[in-house]
């Protein structure tokens, strides 16, 4: 029985305050709190890491869709977004290129002033991938060879099914971009002789590139001395295949230890 002047329970057991806490009463408030906290793991993620922000949503950091997949900062002449789309559409075709087609389809963020970039959560890169799902590009890296660079990162991932060390990844995406200022034109391309131990984990890469750029020189001979003795982009594609299938990275390439191969 409730007290009608209380509003307390009786022995019936209903809940003081006279409203039985019902089964849609609990899913409402318990998408009431859900609601909260993904707002709340949005706004950490927005803070915390802009650049995943950014990709995920473009629009929210004041980028505008020039077309599918493909967002700069708005105000561009006519001139400048049609060299933006000329580069990508170059990046793009180097990298199918090489690899024979696409197994991925970032989505390119394309800065073209530091303002931009900063607020997209860029740094004092020229480009960089994110997640492996997308791309940005700094006004320092708005041109078909970083683009390409930082696509293939994401290629190979979309391709692979096992791990590579991180000086084949950035070798490889040398080699696909054909950068210049790592590798020579023509013959045997390499620019500066691999060192004994080229870094292997992501970490350790990071710390070497920041200390000495050659490491991309380095990490690019290695790759095009391998690729060039197993047929140039046909032995990537097979690599990835196989590492597919299970295959080992060192069972794959001969690259065992850190011991780099001969030159061809």
């Amino acid at each position: 029985m409730i007290d009608r002047e209380t509003g307390t329970t009786g022995e019936s057991g209903t809940p003081r305050g006279g409203r039985r806490l019902t089964p849609r009463r609990v899913a409402v408030v318990l998408l009431a709190v859900l609601a909260v906290l993904l707002v709340a793991a949005v706004a950490v993620t927005a803070l915390a890491f802009p650049s995943v922000a950014a990709t995920t949503c473009p629009g929210c950091y004041g980028l505008e869709r020039l077309r599918p997949g493909l967002y700069t900062e708005p105000g561009l002449s006519p001139e400048r977004r049609r060299q933006v789309i000329e580069v990508v559409e170059r990046a793009n075709r180097r990298v199918s290129d090489f690899y024979g087609g696409r197994k991925s389809s970032p989505d390119v963020l394309v800065c073209l002033t530091d303002d931009c970039y900063r607020r997209i959560g860029g740094g004092g890169e020229r480009g960089v991938a994110v997640l492996n799902r997308a791309v940005m590009l700094s006004p320092r890296g708005a041109d078909p060879v970083i683009a390409s660079h930082e696509m293939s990162h994401v290629e190979l991932h979309a391709r692979l099914g096992g791990e590579v060390p991180q000086w084949f990844n950035e070798g490889l995406a040398v080699l696909v971009s054909d950068d210049p200022r790592y590798l020579s034109p023509a013959g045997d391309r390499c620019l500066a002789e691999p060192r004994p131990a080229l870094p292997a984990t992501l970490e350790d890469w990071l710390h070497a590139a920041s200390a000495d750029r050659r490491v991309y020189a380095e990490a690019a001979c290695r790759v095009s001395r391998w690729a060039g003795a197993g047929g140039g982009p046909r032995a990537v594609r097979d690599l990835t295949a196989r590492l597919s299938a299970g295959g080992s990275f060192a069972e794959v390439t001969g690259i065992t230890g850190h011991a780099p191969p001969s030159r061809p």
